[in-house]
């Protein structure tokens, strides 16, 4: 009989990498729409819980959204992943689902911490100010996660911390996407319409570390079947990272867009840098299969196929 996994966010960007990865046949996967199940509805969520009896609950939901999107909306960024991430855990906890992934974000590291970004390091220091909202939502769930734990050693409540994350069913309209299917969307334009510059917000030289989300779909399963010896918390990422210009310029390749870039450097550029450390990663024993390069062409052919069709 397969195992039946709750996931949330199925819909999203990590949710259907997660659905569609080939190992999802091996298990019974319940992955209610939002219409379907409320997470901000705490007594909808225990009863689905309660009915569905799953032995593993992956919380890949939430608000998400780039520096544009966190920066004009930090009130719903906060409120509502906080809400879904305290009604999901606790509704877990009290139907006694023993095993929880919780899905984190590396900005919830200090914005000053040292390089490369340590599990340790949460609450160590102040939080970049563009997306601090989300952060403290986050910080909230995973540290619920150690709670529930400590309390009761019997319930394996662990949290996923990846890098940014891009790739197939990501969003790439203007007003809410992340940095990669955002640029891929405006060097796309560009292109087409023959513009001869592409701004760039600040001067590039902000360091991110990107993985392709397909990667931390095969890791969702590769930490399933070996959840007892993950750790409490865990970094996902590729251990490098590169300048904001180099995405630029790469996307740019990928597309065939000739043109040239301006800085605005009236723009917010977030964090120097977000490189996660990856030593406990490594010797959990996985690590990610594809290269920037060959991320951005599935992407883009994702977005030429089922975006702009």
């Amino acid at each position: 009989m397969k195992k039946i996994i709750l996931l949330t966010g199925g819909s999203g960007m990590v949710g259907s990498n997660i659905i569609k990865h080939n190992f999802s046949q091996n298990y019974k996967i319940l992955s209610p729409t939002s219409s379907d199940l409320n997470l901000l509805n705490y007594k909808d969520l225990e009863d689905y819980i309660k009915f569905n009896k799953p032995e593993l609950v992956i919380h890949a939901a939430g608000i998400v959204g780039g520096i544009k999107a966190n920066i004009n909306y930090p009130v719903k960024f906060l409120v509502d992943n906080m809400q879904m991430g305290l009604n999901i855990l606790m509704a877990s906890k009290t139907q006694k689902v023993k095993k929880f992934i919780n899905f984190s974000s590396s900005c919830m590291y200090p914005k000053n911490a040292r390089n490369p970004l340590l599990e340790d390091s949460i609450l160590k220091g102040e939080l970049e100010s563009t997306n601090e909202g989300y952060a403290l939502s986050k910080i909230t769930s995973t540290r619920l996660c150690e709670y529930i734990s400590r309390e009761d050693s019997s319930f394996l409540y662990k949290t996923v911390i990846p890098c940014n994350l891009y790739g197939k069913y990501d969003d790439f309209s203007y007003e809410n996407s992340h940095m990669i299917p955002g640029v891929i969307k405006k060097i796309h334009d560009a292109k087409n319409k023959n513009l001869e510059f592409v701004n760039i917000w600040g001067d590039g030289l902000a360091r991110r570390e990107f993985m392709y989300a397909a990667d931390i779909a095969d890791f969702i399963y590769y930490a399933v079947e070996n959840f007892n010896k993950m750790p409490q918390n865990i970094n996902v990422g590729l251990g490098l990272d590169y300048s904001i210009i180099e995405y630029y310029k790469i996307i740019a390749d990928v597309i065939g867009y000739k043109g040239k870039f301006n800085h605005d450097m009236t723009k917010p550029t977030g964090m120097n840098r977000k490189l996660i450390d990856d030593k406990r990663l490594n010797e959990f024993g996985w690590s990610h299969q594809t290269s920037l390069e060959t991320g951005i062409k599935e992407t883009y052919k994702y977005f030429l196929d089922e975006v702009k069709k």
